[in-house]
């Protein structure tokens, strides 16, 4: 059991003792009443239709993480004066969970989100917690909850975790109070008439981070300021912002993305590229996945169908100097983004100082990496293909 929680000698059920983490035996389930009526998949929009339930888990400074309980959806109670109003004391991840086709329900690799989201929270010196005890937690959620877990090909339930400072003082200091809930969407697949590659926008009148502030963080303050950005972009015909940092014009990210470059060398090697983690990158889980695929590939670990013979995996520095370089001279292969929404999606433009730079993409609207990396990421997120980075919620 958790720090904070013991045995009653008596009836043998798990008690406080204590300042305590999240407890799994300590979680109470509340069912709704009026359960809702499930919305055509076929018509699913992302993050707008939500399921029965949530998960609640709030903490005190004097007391630790109270027990969990699953209840109705329904709206939160804070005060006019909590804390994550006046001063964005709010962190979240995204997640999803997959219907395999034994029935099976996974989640995919919700030990990384869980990671992350401890990180975040110590940077806005908001409580931590076990992250294995919140998975049994959301399992047990999406266990009740996996009816909404779409059937169909390519859909998902996306799976929203956040935790807030909710003390009602005013006042920059570190809360001593906070919500931790969890919330589900069923979502379709990004691409619902086929794969399109999107055009990009390089930023150079705003930037999403600075060394060091909190762009490796996924904090909802992070989020807003972009707003104004992407509608800057859209306005001028793109789709999304490319993120550019410093004088050189550093590739950061992609929207809300991590990014790749596929560069050809001289020699005919293919070398992909993402920027490091500097502080200035959020760590994205299918960023991590798609570096530990290609390494795996590169190492012949296992080798995947459509990535090169030759291939090489950079972490480091790229501007766009360099991209539009390689793009002149016909080295540029191809570059696309990273993130749970989407997996991957591929980019065939980037507008750059007043011209554009065309990114090569086949016929289907994806590069040869991308593509290859994709097919292999679906499938063991789909259980297609049995990987440790699935997590089992029910049978």
């Amino acid at each position: 059991m958790s720090k904070g929680v013991g045995v009653d000698p008596m009836t043998g059920e798990a008690i406080r003792t204590g300042t305590a983490d999240i407890e799994p035996s300590l979680l109470t389930i509340t069912r709704t009443a009026a359960p809702k009526e499930l919305p055509p998949s076929s018509k699913l929009l992302f993050g707008r239709n939500f399921s029965d339930h949530m998960l609640k888990i709030r903490w005190t400074e004097a007391s630790g993480w109270d027990a969990p309980s699953i209840e109705p959806y329904a709206p939160l109670s804070i005060l006019p004066s909590a804390t994550v109003l006046h001063y964005a004391q709010a962190i979240f991840e995204g997640m999803k969970a997959y219907r395999n086709p034994n029935g099976t329900i996974t989640m995919f690799r919700p030990n990384k989100n869980m990671e992350r989201m401890n990180i975040s929270a110590q940077r806005l010196a908001l409580p931590t917690f076990n992250g294995d005890a919140l998975i049994e937690c959301m399992r047990q959620l999406i266990a009740l909850e996996r009816h909404w877990v779409p059937k169909e090909q390519g859909h998902s339930l996306y799976i929203r975790p956040a935790l807030i400072g909710t003390n009602g003082t005013l006042g920059v200091q570190p809360p001593n109070e906070a919500l931790l809930f969890v919330i589900c969407s069923p979502a379709g697949p990004y691409y619902p008439q086929g794969f399109k590659p999107v055009p990009l926008h390089g930023t150079t009148e705003y930037i999403r981070a600075a060394p060091g502030g909190t762009g490796a963080y996924k904090l909802a303050a992070n989020y807003a300021p972009g707003v104004i950005a992407q509608k800057m972009a859209a306005k001028a015909g793109y789709a999304q912002n490319l993120w550019l940092h410093g004088p050189e014009h550093y590739l950061t990210e992609v929207g809300t993305m991590n990014l790749f470059v596929a560069l050809k060398e001289e020699d005919g090697v293919i070398e992909l590229v993402t920027p490091p983690l500097d502080g200035m990158i959020l760590p994205g889980v299918i960023r991590d996945s798609v570096l530990t695929l290609s390494r795996n590939h590169v190492s012949g670990k296992k080798r995947l169908a459509g990535l090169p013979e030759k291939l090489k995996v950079s972490e480091r520095p790229i501007t766009m100097g360099e991209v539009k370089a390689a793009a002149e001279c016909g080295r540029l292969v191809e570059l696309f983004g990273t993130g749970t929404a989407c997996n991957i999606v591929s980019v065939d433009k980037i507008g750059y100082l007043g011209s554009d730079v065309v990114i090569p993409t086949g016929e289907d609207g994806m590069g040869p990496l991308s593509k290859s990396l994709w097919t292999e990421l679906t499938a063991i997120q789909t259980g297609r293909i049995e990987s440790e980075w699935n997590f089992v919620v029910t049978k």
